[in-house]
């Protein structure tokens, strides 16, 4: 790199300095106009920035009453002191992994506890208190949703319960980290449960020795389709009885054959052979799927005196035959009551 010698420097700056002697007219005038333009452009403030930190994201900015900067906690809602040149932001940021309404936070902050009552008892004096367990506690997402899945089935509820407004402001003031899932979510949830419940029934049932009673029953809803309902009844290991719905499916006809195959089917995808009895209602075509799946038990080694007592007839069926041919009696009575009634009304 050549450098240039001090003489032709000195020379370089003379010429300059006489051209601008030569001409004056090139420079503009100075006037008090230009310094105050001068004076306020160098005092004009530097243009803001955007704020780079993350925490923001999570705060929001503003000023107190005396015009001091703080930052208020969009989950809490607790106010810090955030002025850039006293404070800084590193209130905020302990603020953001530790804040127990933050969806955000890190899961592995020191846990909540839960009391679990056990049982209660009486002081002394008069008063009753609770016992109970204190355990950790963490919020689950998978947990809750399930949770979720398990009060629509049983509640019978519908799955777009879960889109209404007073649900959803109900979760926001009891668990802000529950991610509300959509009405679609729901039911597939549900059915997954379905799916789980049923694998563990069927394991069950595969790996015991206890006798099953079914219960059946057929009708016909309004449009003309026709259904059925198996029921299992069973006892557990402790003595416990149990009522399990184990189909619930369209049928073909009322015949006594496909009432008997349909049965058989079930039991055969759930794994069931050891039946003990078959309740239904007095109708002849049950007589007829009856006399059909004594024949399939006896041919699968499970029945109990060649299926002697396996017909067992609903004592409800019974008991409303007997009622309606009661009333066959005095229908002279009935008759009069209803036009009474109708009278009336």
């Amino acid at each position: 790199m050549l450098i240039p010698q001090p003489s032709v420097l000195s020379e370089s700056l003379y010429k300059m300095d006489q051209q601008k002697q030569s001409n004056p007219m090139s420079q503009p005038p100075v006037t008090s106009s230009n310094i105050e333009a001068a004076s306020s452009t160098s005092k004009m403030k530097r243009k803001s920035m955007k704020p780079r930190s993350a925490v923001w994201d999570h705060f929001s900015k503003f000023l107190d009453d005396t015009g001091i900067q703080k930052g208020k906690c969009n989950y809490c809602e607790k106010e810090f002191y955030c002025d850039p040149k006293r404070n800084g932001t590193s209130a905020l940021k302990h603020h953001m992994s530790a804040c127990i309404k933050n969806p955000h936070s890190v899961t592995t902050r020191q846990s909540q506890l839960s009391l679990q009552p056990l049982s209660s008892s009486t002081q002394e004096g008069g008063g009753n208190y609770q016992l109970g367990m204190l355990s950790s506690w963490h919020f689950d997402q998978d947990v809750a949703r399930r949770k979720l899945a398990k009060m629509t089935i049983i509640d019978e509820l519908p799955f777009m319960f879960v889109e209404g407004e007073g649900f959803k402001e109900w979760v926001e003031c009891i668990q802000p980290k529950f991610r509300i899932p959509s009405r679609w979510t729901v039911s597939r949830d549900c059915y997954d449960l379905y799916l789980e419940e049923r694998k563990k029934l069927k394991s069950y049932f595969q790996n015991s020795s206890q006798r099953i009673c079914i219960t059946t029953d057929t009708w016909t809803s309004l449009q003309r389709i026709n259904y059925m309902c198996i029921t299992a009844h069973y006892i557990d290991d402790n003595w416990t009885l149990h009522k399990k719905i184990l189909n619930f499916c369209p049928i073909g006809s009322h015949k006594g054959d496909d009432i008997g195959m349909a049965v058989e089917s079930c039991l055969l995808n759930w794994g069931i052979k050891r039946v003990f009895t078959v309740t239904v209602d007095n109708a002849s075509s049950n007589d007829v799927a009856v006399t059909y799946l004594k024949k399939k038990i006896n041919g699968w080694g499970f029945g109990i005196l060649n299926c002697k007592y396996l017909h067992m007839r609903c004592i409800a069926h019974i008991i409303n035959l007997v009622v309606v041919d009661g009333l066959k009696e005095n229908i002279e009575a009935v008759k009069r009551v209803r036009e009474a009634v109708r009278y009336v009304r």
